[in-house]
């Protein structure tokens, strides 16, 4: 993966990410479109976990991962870089299928057991959802990240 291409597509964040083998799918997905991964912790395990390393098998790569101390430090990062901070979450009406995604935008996923806090939620200005079928509650996050990322790779033309 080349920094030019790491500069020239969206990025994918996770907020406390707390399931390792969701976060290693996720890096799986990150990996094969070349694209950058940002977690924000503490995180609920340790990468030495087997249930990350059976799954992310050979694909992890730190070059391709941020780590952040805390969402403050994400946050002021994002505000420097001038990078536009999208939170996919249930709690929204927006579609991401109706979103124009920016080829430098982060798109922000919460922890699978809890979403974002409200303080989260206030820090940003784009909350978009997947549409489900009524009465379901959500995605699996890795499917999740997937749909977001596929989206915002193909209104970029960068797939």
């Amino acid at each position: 993966m080349t920094q030019k291409n790491m500069i020239l597509r969206p990025k994918i964040a996770l907020y406390e990410p707390d399931i390792p083998q969701n976060t290693a799918a996720i890096i799986r997905t990150c990996s094969c479109f070349d694209t950058m991964l940002e977690i924000i912790e503490p995180c609920g395990f340790i990468v030495n976990d087997k249930r990350f390393k059976r799954v992310v098998m050979d694909y992890f790569d730190e070059k391709m991962i941020k780590f952040y101390k805390n969402y403050e430090e994400f946050f002021h990062f994002k505000k420097t870089k001038k990078e536009r901070v999208v939170l996919m979450t249930t709690k929204s009406s927006n579609s991401y299928s109706n979103f124009k995604f920016k080829v430098t935008d982060t798109i922000l996923f919460g922890r699978e057991s809890s979403g974002v806090p409200d303080k989260v939620h206030r820090l940003v200005n784009n909350r978009l959802k997947i549409p489900l079928s009524f009465k379901k509650r959500s995605l699996n996050l890795a499917t999740s990240v997937a749909i977001a990322l596929s989206e915002s790779l193909r209104q970029n033309k960068l797939i």
